[in-house]
């Protein structure tokens, strides 16, 4: 008996052998098919990062709390920077709103490398033309760059009227700012003394700006701000004709129907002057303001005073588009000729930032009244941004452009 039960034991450990191999064959299957799948996926998600700085949106993204790569520079020690949006300068002692990264959904802004930009500006030109909004733009711009030319000697500020100048000598790199808040010729041309209850523009007359910007290669226009009713009666007056020709004479309108006189005379220029093998055109986004505090769960008294973090609501809306898309309207019908002006659209990541604006923190130009001291909020700028900011990731959105697409 017991020489006829060792075969069948032999056969039942061989059995269980086989059956312990092809179970581990299949399990050893199944983990590399599960890594080359992995794999795959890492390599296709490479691919796409490769190819991120052309396909993706990058208006599209959150805000990520960075502290290590953020702030690209000191609003402190940049020493082209304005009074009115050096939050820090002025008593700000939160940071949190300097530390802040946007992160685009599926790729990544690319870097920005300020050396890398000036060469690509190198014996070019290029001109911010707007209002205090684009100046901003241009200030964040100015000092992403000048912290790379440590000699001072390197660098100049240059104010000439409604032109403001910063030069790379190095380089023989100009990044200007120009003033002019409605595009056309108005009655805010004015850099200093531009606050007028009752705004005017000249529907036919662009020629006096345009000559500033008339050899540019870059140009980042933008013009909302000034176009935004500040009260529901407030409308504005148009101009035909000259004085001096004895023909003038004015037609009262509503803001947007003077934005679409303005961008019709701009889209006109642009079409009979530019040329497209030369000049590179953006136009920015609209920059939100946040004043009415009750969107996000304030107090509307309060807008923005005190505010340290932005909001974290997904899909958070509140700015209003209609502008930018009837500027858009304007712009696709240089298409046809080979112009194209591209849209910096970063209306909607800077609409979670109700942290990002200088409120009382900046240069007060005309002193506070007692009423004004009692009740902060009533003088709180909810409309600018703090340096370094927001702003810094609008001119990484140009960068992207300028370098990669």
């Amino acid at each position: 008996m017991t020489g006829l039960q060792s075969p069948v034991g032999v056969r039942s450990i061989v059995t269980y052998l086989v059956a312990f191999f092809i179970l581990a064959s299949s399990i050893i299957f199944l983990f590399d098919k599960g890594h080359q799948d992995h794999v795959q996926m890492a390599v296709d998600r490479t691919g796409d990062e490769d190819t991120s700085k052309e396909e993706c949106n990058w208006s599209r993204g959150q805000w990520v709390y960075d502290n290590v790569s953020r702030p690209l520079y000191s609003g402190l020690k940049c020493g082209f920077i304005f009074p009115e949006v050096a939050c820090d300068k002025y008593g700000r002692k939160d940071v949190m709103y300097q530390h802040w990264r946007w992160q685009p959904y599926g790729c990544d802004l690319p870097r920005f490398d300020a050396i890398k930009l000036l060469e690509k500006l190198r014996n070019r030109r290029l001109v911010f033309v707007g209002d205090s909004v684009n100046r901003n733009q241009w200030v964040s711009l100015v000092c992403m760059v000048e912290a790379s030319i440590p000699d001072d000697r390197l660098k100049i500020h240059i104010f000439n009227g409604s032109l403001i100048s910063f030069k790379a000598l190095e380089y023989n790199a100009v990044i200007e700012f120009y003033w002019s808040p409605l595009l056309v010729e108005s009655n805010s041309d004015n850099p200093i003394i531009h606050r007028v209850d009752y705004r005017v523009i000249r529907a036919d007359r662009i020629e006096k700006h345009a000559s500033v910007w008339r050899d540019a290669d870059i140009i980042i226009f933008n013009s909302y701000l000034w176009w935004r009713k500040q009260n529901d009666g407030m409308r504005m007056k148009v101009m035909y004709g000259s004085f001096e020709d004895g023909d003038a004479w004015l037609d009262e309108m509503e803001m947007i129907d003077g934005f679409e006189i303005a961008l019709k005379k701009l889209t006109e220029w642009l079409g009979e002057n530019i040329d497209k093998n030369k000049t590179r055109i953006f136009f920015a986004g609209s920059s939100p303001t946040h004043f009415g505090a009750s969107k996000w769960g304030g107090e509307d008294s309060n807008k923005c005073l005190n505010e340290t973090e932005p909001i974290y609501k997904v899909g958070y809306k509140s700015a209003d588009y209609s502008l930018m898309a009837k500027a858009m309207s304007y712009f696709e019908t240089l298409e046809p000729r080979g112009i194209n002006v591209q849209i910096l659209n970063i209306t909607e990541l800077s609409d979670y930032r109700k942290d990002g604006h200088p409120s009382v923190f900046r240069k007060q130009y005309v002193p506070l009244t007692k009423e004004q001291i009692a009740n902060p909020a009533s003088y709180a700028d909810c409309t600018h941004w703090c340096l370094p900011g927001v702003p810094d990731v609008w001119n990484e959105f140009l960068y992207g452009y300028l370098m990669y697409k």
